[in-house]
């Protein structure tokens, strides 16, 4: 078994899978390439409806270790994290940022949920995208924009597995195939001076 733990930079071939067994995640280094990319995010930290979600581990309330938002079709609730989502509705440039990314994949997606990392204490554990409301193998699309932030996975059952990339500003992540099934994800706390980060992660809910 070979170690992954390299940290991946701009690819020559985009379309290149970056895990090397059990799934399929393509990287996009330079998606968002208008000029208006720092605008983007500026545009998404001051107009999304930022919430700060928590959860109750031992019996004590824990602030989620970020910003979250949830923006979807229709008005169906869903639950992240033992979270209760209720939808808002998708604004322009959220619109804007889902149809590149579709067209991208060539798939359809119906709701987003935003991640907004205000410095390098804010981060995501490791988990995998496998709620029954997404089912099979799903296709999920992730958008970043603002500073870099490590992204990293670990396969379930090989320990030695491992990738590690950076996502920078106006890139686009696309997980799919087997991905869910057989990797975890986390963005880890850096004690580096960082910069805020907005993520984009568009998904296909099946209610």
């Amino acid at each position: 078994m070979t170690l992954f733990d390299n940290q991946l930079n701009i690819f020559n071939t985009p379309n290149q899978n970056i895990l090397p067994f059990d799934g399929e995640v393509l990287l996009y280094p330079n998606f968002y390439q208008e000029d208006g990319v720092y605008a983007i995010f500026e545009e998404l930290k001051h107009t999304i409806l930022w919430k700060q979600d928590a959860m109750k581990i031992y019996g004590k309330v824990v602030n989620f270790p970020r910003l979250t938002s949830w923006y979807a079709d229709g008005d169906q609730e869903y639950i992240y994290s033992g979270v209760v989502n209720t939808p808002i509705p998708f604004t322009p440039l959220l619109l804007k940022i889902k149809e590149a990314a579709e067209a991208q994949c060539d798939k359809q997606f119906n709701s987003a949920l935003l991640n907004y990392y205000r410095n390098g204490g804010d981060s995501m554990g490791w988990h995998s995208d496998d709620e029954k409301e997404l089912s099979g193998n799903p296709v999920i699309a992730s958008a970043s924009f603002g500073a870099t932030r490590t992204f990293q996975f670990k396969h379930k059952t090989q320990k030695n597995a491992r990738v590690s990339v950076g996502l920078n500003n106006g890139s686009l992540l696309i997980m799919q195939g087997a991905t869910q099934h057989h990797w975890l994800h986390q963005v880890p706390k850096t004690a580096k001076e960082m910069g805020p980060r907005i993520n984009i992660t568009f998904r296909d809910i099946k209610y």
